[in-house]
């Protein structure tokens, strides 16, 4: 299909390009727009992006709408479609697009037309008698879209800020061909199945309670399970040379200032007052480990310092986005900061995307690689962007890597590399990522001397493998169905009694299993043997042993493995060694 990209060339991309589907989803918004000005047309248009699953488009309505109204919009965008209109692109003065935005009647348009720099050329997209400020990329006509669908209506406000006009969000998707629809939501239904809020209940792991919304509350089988995650990454990076640091939640204002979150990031802080003095709760772990680096003198021969933390972090998150474990207002981040000299970045960097890399592959999880740049509001010179910059392409490059460039989506102190896992369903999943930074070391003014004896400033990678363990489980759960690997099983083994009369039998197999190191639990509740095996397939156990009289008399189990059904009876002993085998 062609493409209309910002630049106004256009070229071909397939639907599975990021430019292509990002076109593809634009140009439906587009669609949709143009269909409610069709019908109702007092109604004024805010802004419609492309998201990661479709699009969205946020209208003001001069009457209450309801999701009601989807199917004769549904109706007139096919009309839209069938007309096969094409795209146009064009620019206009700044005194030309005030005067035709005007003339438009669209007064949210109007202010993001005022709020474009002005070096910036004010591009239109116009299709039919629909026309809107855009940048683009779209495709070259509204016929490509063969399938569509409205999906939910929400309420927003106009860019995101309670205290201005609420409007009306419509989302929706879109695809070339029927067939990838279907498939679409094929997943969708496979997805509410693997709901890691619904499977996480069953499995007695974590719970969402009105006390504290956005706040998790890990019960004894989630922590088990958040801990061996939190063990296995603290091997992994004794072995890669790291130390671990523990920092203070809370910090004064004078650090946040001198960091630049208190200027660019403030908003999504929980602040207080301490002795007159106002203080943060950390939204980041960064700022603290600058702080430890500066205890001390350090001289080359210290760097590179690799200093990793599992710090609880704390971010304001308006209740509307809150989503399980993906979307929270605290969460334990897997902090790494390397302190280097420019000689080792390329090497440190080399050695960050190796061990990411090893992480994943426990999992099974592929990926693909984004380069994000500077964004508009930042700190630092443009030759330390630069170099920043340059520094993660090489390392990619020699890694042979291949990855997207998303232009301006970089921290306001670095650009980064993003890693995006890819799930057992085919969802994107944004966790890993690597950041480097050289203005935390100037802001505070970290220092280590050189061979010759002057001072330097160290250069600081930012670094994270699961992003937050906390929204890795959710993404662990939902890829595994809710059943993990064996090693991670907060309960590897559930003994099921069949009567009351093996209770006693049942304890002494799970002390056995239990010196062997094998995480376990017994069910000797006065209830049917099928109802407690049910129970324990809910919770998707690895392994259900039965005990019975006859079990009782052989001193042996009946062994039930989850996705393979009936083993058979085994010995204690032999069931353990085979336990041993699986590790």
């Amino acid at each position: 299909m062609k493409v209309i990209l910002k630049d106004g060339s256009i070229r071909e991309a397939a639907f599975e390009e990021k430019v292509g589907r990002e076109a593809f989803f634009h140009t439906t918004a587009h669609i949709l727009a143009q269909a409610v000005k069709r019908l109702y047309p007092n109604t004024k248009c805010a802004a419609g992006p492309a998201i990661q699953d479709g699009f969205y488009y946020d209208f003001a309505f001069d009457f209450a709408f309801s999701s009601e109204r989807f199917a004769e919009i549904e109706k007139a965008m096919e009309q839209v479609i069938k007309e096969n209109l094409p795209l146009r692109q064009f620019t206009l003065s700044r005194e030309e697009a005030e005067k035709r935005v005007g003339e438009m009647g669209e007064p949210f348009k109007l202010e993001l037309l005022h709020d474009i720099p002005p070096e910036e050329a004010l591009s239109f997209y116009e299709q039919g008698e629909y026309v809107e400020l855009c940048a683009g990329p779209h495709l070259a006509y509204t016929g490509e879209v063969k399938a569509f669908k409205l999906l939910s209506a929400a309420g927003s406000y106009w860019r995101g800020d309670e205290k201005k006009q609420k409007l009306t969000r419509i989302y929706g998707i879109s695809f070339p061909d029927q067939k990838r629809m279907d498939a679409y939501f094929l997943r969708l239904e496979e997805a509410k199945k693997r709901d890691h809020r619904k499977l996480g209940q069953e499995a007695g792991l974590f719970a969402f309670l009105e006390e504290g919304q956005g706040f998790p509350f890990f019960l004894p089988k989630g922590v088990v399970l958040k801990n061996l995650l939190m063990d296995a990454w603290r091997k992994i990076h004794t072995r890669e040379g790291y130390v671990e640091i523990a920092t203070p939640m809370m910090l004064n204002r004078s650090l946040w200032e001198t960091s630049g979150h208190w200027e660019h990031y403030r908003e999504n802080m929980y602040t207080t007052v301490i002795d007159e003095t106002d203080y943060a709760v950390k939204p980041m772990n960064c700022p603290g480990g600058m702080l430890v680096y500066k205890l001390k003198p350090r001289s080359y021969r210290d760097l590179p310092m690799r200093v990793g933390e599992l710090g609880l972090v704390h971010r304001h998150e308006k209740s509307g986005v809150l989503h399980g474990l993906m979307r929270v207002r605290c969460f334990t981040q897997d902090d790494a900061h390397i302190f280097m000299m420019k000689e080792q970045m390329q090497e440190e960097i080399l050695g960050v995307i190796r061990l990411i890399d090893e992480v994943y592959s426990w999992f099974g999880f592929s990926y693909h690689v984004e380069l994000s740049t500077r964004p508009e509001h930042s700190i630092g010179s443009d030759e330390d962007w630069e170099l920043a910059t340059e520094g993660l392409k090489l390392a990619l490059e020699e890694q042979g890597l291949s990855y997207e460039v998303n232009e301006g989506d970089g921290a306001f102190y670095g650009p980064k590399i993003d890693f995006h896992l890819e799930d057992s369903l085919g969802r994107s999943w944004q966790c890993g990522t690597i950041q480097l930074d050289f203005q935390l070391p100037q802001r505070f003014e970290a220092e280590y001397t050189g061979r010759d004896g002057e001072k330097y400033r160290p250069i600081m990678l930012h670094r994270v493998v699961f992003g937050s363990v906390e929204r890795f489980i959710g993404i662990l759960i939902e890829h595994y169905a809710g059943k993990l690997p064996l090693w991670l099983s907060p309960v590897q083994v559930k003994i099921v009694t069949v009567s009351e009369k093996t209770a006693a039998y049942a304890r002494s197999v799970e002390k056995a299993l239990q010196k062997e190191g094998i995480r376990c639990e017994t069910d000797i509740r006065d209830e049917k043997v099928g109802y407690k095996i049910r129970s324990a397939r809910l919770e998707r156990v690895p392994y259900i042993l039965v005990v019975g009289e006859k079990e009782a008399g052989a001193q042996s189990v009946s062994v039930w493995k989850r996705n393979k059904g009936d083993l058979g009876s085994m010995t204690v002993v032999e069931f353990a060694e085979m336990m041993r085998d699986c590790d």
